[in-house]
Parts: C-alpha cells; sequence; structure tokens
C-alpha cells in the first residue's frame, strides 16, 4: 500500500487550510498514493476558544469534513483526516477534537475523539489546558480496510502506551498518531515515543504532523515540531519528513506486521500480577 503523510501549517482559519489541504492531497494522489493522513487539527490551529467557537462547525454542518470526503471519492483513496475541532452538543460547550477515517468512496468508516487531553506545564512561558475547550473521548477505536486494521489515537494519546496495546491486541496492524506536538517536548520526545509504540506493539505507526509557526488571527501563534513519522513495526523510522511543509511518500508492507509478531509474540505474553 502506497501512502502519504500530509505535512502541513495550519492557521486558524479553515477555509486557508481546506484549499492548502485540496492541494495536498491531490499532490499525494497524483504520487500513487491509495491511503492518504492528515495531522491533527487540519481545520484550525487556534488557543482562542472564542475565535474557535466563531469558525468551527458542528460534524453535519462541517465544510471541511465534506469536502474531503468529496476529494476522497474524487480521487479513490482511504483518508484519515487526523482531527478536525468540531463543536458538540456538550452542556459545558466543550468542542471534540475527532479524528475520521474515509473511504475511497467517501463513505465515514470510523470516528475517533481524542482521549487523554494536554494538560501540561512544558515550561513558564508554554503551558496548554487542552481539556479547556476539548472533551476527552472515552472510546477506543479499530477500523478495518481493505490493506489493514486500523487501530486510532491522537497526539498526546502516544504517552499512554495501554491505549496502543489495546488497539493491537484487538487486532490493528497500523496505528495513526496525528499531531500538532509541542516543539520543546517533540524535540525531546517525539521519535523516541513513536518508535517505542510501534516496537511494542508490532505496528506500523502513520504519524502525519503539523510543522512551523502557526499564524494566528487571535490571540497567540504557536510552534509545532513537524517531523511526520512512518515507523515500522520493528521499530526502524521509514520516512522521517523534516520540519518543511509537504507530503511524504511511504510503501507499506503489511507482512511486516506479521514478522515482527513472529519474531516477539509479546502481545501474547501478558501475565496477571499484584501490586504495587
Amino acid at each position: 500500500m502506497r501512502t502519504a503523510l500530509v505535512q502541513m501549517t495550519s492557521s486558524d482559519d479553515p477555509a486557508e487550510n481546506l484549499s492548502e489541504l485540496r492541494r495536498m492531497i491531490g499532490e499525494a494522489a497524483s504520487g500513487g498514493a491509495g491511503f492518504v493522513l492528515t495531522p491533527e487539527v487540519s481545520n484550525c490551529v487556534s488557543g482562542s476558544r472564542k475565535h474557535q467557537n466563531a469558525v468551527l462547525n458542528f460534524e453535519e454542518d462541517d465544510p471541511t469534513l465534506a469536502a474531503l470526503r468529496d476529494l476522497a471519492a474524487q480521487h479513490g483513496i482511504w483518508l484519515s483526516i487526523g482531527s478536525l475541532g468540531i463543536k458538540t452538543h456538550d452542556a459545558d460547550g466543550r468542542f471534540a477534537n475527532r479524528q475520521f477515517l474515509v473511504s475511497d468512496t467517501g463513505e465515514i468508516i470510523a470516528r475517533y475523539d481524542k482521549i487523554h487531553m494536554f494538560d501540561v506545564n512544558v515550561s513558564a512561558e508554554e503551558t496548554y489546558r487542552e481539556s479547556d475547550g476539548y472533551r476527552p473521548g472515552t472510546r477506543a477505536v479499530v477500523a478495518d480496510t481493505p490493506f489493514a486494521r486500523i487501530g486510532m489515537t491522537i497526539c498526546y494519546d502516544v504517552r499512554f502506551p495501554h491505549l496502543h496495546r489495546a488497539l493491537a491486541q484487538a487486532g490493528a496492524q497500523i496505528l495513526t498518531a496525528p499531531a500538532a506536538f509541542s516543539y520543546v517536548t517533540g524535540a525531546a520526545h517525539w521519535h523516541s515515543l513513536l518508535r517505542s509504540r510501534a516496537i511494542e506493539t508490532g505496528c506500523y505507526v502513520l504519524a502525519a504532523a503539523q510543522t512551523g509557526t502557526h499564524e494566528a488571527s487571535v490571540g497567540q501563534r504557536r510552534k509545532t515540531y513537524g517531523h511526520s513519522l512512518v515507523v515500522a513495526p520493528w521499530g526502524e523510522v521509514l520516512a522521517d519528513a523534516g520540519d518543511a511543509v509537504g507530503v511524504t511518500f511511504v510503501d507499506l508492507d503489511m507482512e511486516k506486521v506479521a514478522e515482527a509478531r513472529r519474531r516477539v509474540p509479546s502481545l501474547t505474553h501478558d501475565r496477571p500480577f499484584d501490586g504495587p
């Protein structure tokens, strides 16, 4: 399966970001990719809840989602929309950070709402409270496609190995890890975390990422790490997009999943234990 990862620098303008997504997904399809992945919050990178409330939509009304479904059908590709910021009907008004898996006919095959919220103090100058604006998901998701079973995760989920193990034990062969990763934590941890999740599960890990400095019409600009990665089931980094905007291609051999799990069948070696 020829696969392509879209690396972009989304602004806080969904229409502008959609234009860029159209261009890069078209490039990916022209390059022969049958499975294309976009980053987390492909439609809008913003720290302003007021601005998000003004520009985001409910799933059924979201123009980015509708356009990307049409684009998948037009090009005959499977598309992982890494995530979109989506309005919900929750009483507290929080959004969903939602990933969509779209078939080559434009059908939504699966949805996943990010479970783990990025509530951290990276430094005195860089703090995040994702849960202020986004409500956490509660359900892990594995989806079937003609080419593989796909386990869906988003960004900060990568720090929670038990989620990835559960997905692999439920049959996932590919793990998606779309991200808008902090530049500071990305430089320190990104490669190690993604390689670890691949090695532990014997899965391909496909991580399409946001990169660079994100323009903001309201509030502060944000900087993300980039380095969209494809990691093989044995832990090798097959592709690293660096920090430039663009499309990265890689060919996946699903036999490598079975091979890695034959060599080290750790997914079958769980043992009960007491404590601590």
